[in-house]
C-alpha cells in the first residue's frame, strides 16, 4: 500500500507535510468526491472483506467505492500514514422508520486530534447526511457547511449527531417538501461514544450486513457520491442529482428512473465505476 497511489486515486496533489486541519479538510474533501459510498459488491455476488489490504485493493486499485467500514478504514490508514493522531469510533445509526437508534453498533467513524482539539471525520455516511468538512467535537454548537447545519449533542458520555433538515425543490412538483415528514426540522443521524475501537470489532457486523435479509443494504443497491455542488445517488434504478442551497435554504432534486443498460452507463459516467460482475439492482 502506498500513500501516493491513494493520493492519485482521490486526485490530491497538494502538500501534505503538515498534519494540520487545512490538510485534513483538503484530503477529506478529495476522498468524498472521488470515493463513492456504495454497497454494490453484495449485489454483484462479491464478498466484502474487512482487512485493510482487501479494502485498499478494491477502492484504490479497482477504482471502487465502499460502505462506511471500508471507506473510513482506508481514510484511517491514510491519516495515520500522514502522522495524524486518529482513532476509530463505533456508532449506532438512527432508523427513521423505527424512530430509534440501532441496538447494535453499525457504523464506523474517526476521531482526529489536532493541537488538542478533537474533530469527527466521517467519509462513510453518504447521501445527504455526508458532512463535507471535519466537525469539531463540541456539544450544542451549530456547524454550518454546504450540505446544511450539523451539530453534536452530548449526554452523559454518549454523543448524538444530527443535521438541520432543508426543504427540497423537485422541478416536476409544484410544492417543495421536507425530506422526512416526521415532526421538527432535525434529522437524527447516529450516536457514538469516544471509546476507541479496532477494525476487528466490526467483523461480525460486516458478515451480518452481507447475509441479513432485513437490513437496508441487502434490500437496496446504493451508490452515492458527493460532487462540488451536491451529490449523485443511485438507489436501485433511481438516479437522483441534488444541488445544495439552490435557493435560500432549499436544495434542488432531480430524479430519473433508469433502465438496466442505463444503470451500468450511469455508474461509469457519474461514479467512475466499472463492475467486474453483473449488478442486480
Amino acid at each position: 500500500m502506498n500513500i501516493q497511489e491513494y493520493f492519485a486515486r482521490i486526485s490530491y496533489n497538494k502538500s501534505h507535510k503538515d498534519a494540520d486541519l487545512q490538510t485534513l479538510t483538503d484530503i477529506f474533501q478529495h476522498h468524498i468526491q472521488a470515493i463513492p459510498f456504495e454497497n454494490l459488491s453484495m449485489h454483484c455476488g462479491e464478498p466484502v472483506k474487512l482487512d485493510l489490504q482487501s479494502t485498499y485493493n478494491k477502492i484504490v486499485r479497482k477504482n471502487r467505492g465502499g460502505w462506511c467500514l471500508e471507506s473510513n478504514h482506508l481514510l484511517f490508514w491514510a491519516l495515520q500514514e500522514l502522522g495524524y493522531d486518529t482513532c476509530i469510533l463505533g456508532g449506532n445509526s438512527y432508523e427513521p422508520a423505527e424512530r430509534a437508534y440501532t441496538a447494535e453498533m453499525n457504523h464506523i467513524l474517526l476521531k482526529v486530534v489536532i493541537k488538542g482539539d478533537s474533530y469527527i471525520v466521517d467519509a462513510g455516511f453518504g447521501g445527504a447526511y455526508q458532512s463535507w468538512q471535519p466537525l469539531m467535537l463540541i456539544s450544542g454548537k451549530d456547524q454550518p457547511q454546504v450540505p446544511g447545519i450539523f451539530r453534536f449533542m452530548e449526554d452523559n458520555g454518549t454523543w448524538f449527531f444530527e443535521k438541520v433538515k432543508r426543504k427540497h425543490y423537485i422541478p416536476e412538483q409544484s410544492v417543495p417538501f421536507t425530506d422526512t415528514p416526521e415532526l421538527g426540522n432535525i434529522r437524527k443521524i447516529y450516536t457514538f461514544t469516544l471509546e476507541p475501537r479496532h477494525i476487528d470489532d466490526f467483523q461480525e457486523l460486516n458478515t451480518y450486513l452481507q447475509v441479513s435479509p432485513d437490513n437496508i443494504l441487502r434490500k437496496k443497491s446504493i451508490c452515492s457520491l458527493q460532487t462540488t455542488e451536491g451529490l449523485y445517488a443511485l438507489v436501485g434504478w433511481t438516479f437522483t442529482e441534488m444541488k445544495y442551497n439552490y435557493m435560500d435554504d432549499m436544495d434542488v432534486v432531480q430524479i430519473t428512473t433508469l433502465t438496466d443498460e442505463e444503470v451500468e452507463k450511469t455508474l461509469k459516467d457519474k461514479f467512475n465505476i466499472v463492475l467486474e460482475n453483473k449488478l442486480v439492482p
